[in-house]
């Protein structure tokens, strides 16, 4: 490569006018692989060009003005070829058309920060990344890389959990968003709905109620605050639904128990599912960040996890993210 941000492909300068573009982080080790997994199956799905980055720390700086370590730069690019190689040749085997690729390679002292660089600059719509490098099999973990990203995409961000490249599904089937109501929470319900829509995928909302542990919440009585809990949330998963006109069969399910994890998994989920959740109220307008709830769904969630930005809603054709 003759520069060290040099894009390789064709995929940042195809079509994209169906309004969609998948960026995917990559290395060369199994977190990359999971991540090329999902990120291949979305773009074959929505016929989305999608683009792979591989990013690396800058160069060290070296006595004079200006200069650089020559044979460190030399290794790095040396090092991003071979991973970009690798790259191209497993989207080739998952199906990815060449000319829907583009290789990036991209020099950041945080790699997270890195996508969301190379995200504004070619305009991706979504990011996908791989699973911590610690996590449990069939599970995410959230590692340096999902850390930056989670506090910060102005995208979405789709996290892959460790060992989905070995069984990887044929398509997605199901998007299930946890919802809750709240005054920003229309604009990410469409999100999802509309990513749901582009890959075909049916849409169900779900609910955590989380009731106190202990023989007071077994024998309690009727009426009583789990059942207000119980009577709210179907009424905002009624609320949540009708956005949709009517036109979209919306399924609705509330799920209780005594914490999100034990909770979570009371709920069925399929081979094809992906669990989409809100960020934090507490979180910067239009930028994902993961709260205290949304961290321990990400955690306890056995598929994908989708993260949508606070205050976000269905992009437009043409319309992509601004990253300052």
């Amino acid at each position: 490569m003759n520069d060290m941000n040099e894009m390789k492909g064709s995929g940042d300068r195809g079509n994209d006018d169906n309004g969609m573009r998948v960026l995917v982080g990559y290395a060369p080790d199994e977190r990359g692989d999971d991540a090329l997994a999902l990120a291949a199956l979305l773009a074959r799905t929505m016929g989305a060009p999608l683009t792979a980055v591989h990013v690396h720390p800058p160069p060290w700086p070296a006595p004079g003005p200006g200069a650089v370590d020559a044979e460190w730069v030399a290794y790095l690019r040396g090092q991003a070829d071979e991973a970009l190689t690798g790259a191209a040749a497993r989207l080739a085997e998952l199906g990815v058309p060449e000319r829907d690729v583009a290789l990036r390679v991209h020099a950041h002292r945080g790699s997270g920060r890195g996508l969301i660089q190379v995200a504004g600059d070619v305009g991706a719509d979504l990011i996908v990344a791989g699973s911590g490098p610690r996590g449990r099999r069939g599970r995410v973990a959230i590692g340096s890389t999902a850390d930056q990203l989670l506090h910060g995409s102005p995208v979405p961000v789709m996290l892959a959990p460790r060992g989905y490249a070995e069984h990887p599904p044929r398509r997605i089937s199901r998007m299930t968003l946890a919802y809750w109501r709240r005054r920003d929470g229309d604009g990410p319900l469409s999100a999802a709905a509309a990513l749901a829509e582009r890959l075909d995928a049916e849409l169900r909302l779900l609910t955590l109620v989380l009731r106190p542990p202990g023989l007071t919440a077994r024998f309690r009585a009727p009426g009583g605050v789990l059942d207000r809990q119980l009577a709210q949330a179907e009424e905002d998963l009624r609320y949540a639904a009708g956005l949709f006109g009517g036109g979209t069969p919306v399924e609705r399910l509330t799920a209780v128990g005594t914490d999100i994890a034990k909770t979570l998994g009371t709920v069925d989920m399929l081979h094809g599912e992906v669990l989409a959740c809100m960020s934090s109220h507490e979180g910067p307008l239009r930028k994902v960040f993961l709260g205290e709830t949304s961290g321990k769904i990400v955690r306890a969630a056995r598929c994908p996890v989708l993260l949508l930005p606070r205050g976000a809603s269905a992009p437009t054709v043409g319309e992509k993210a601004q990253v300052r």
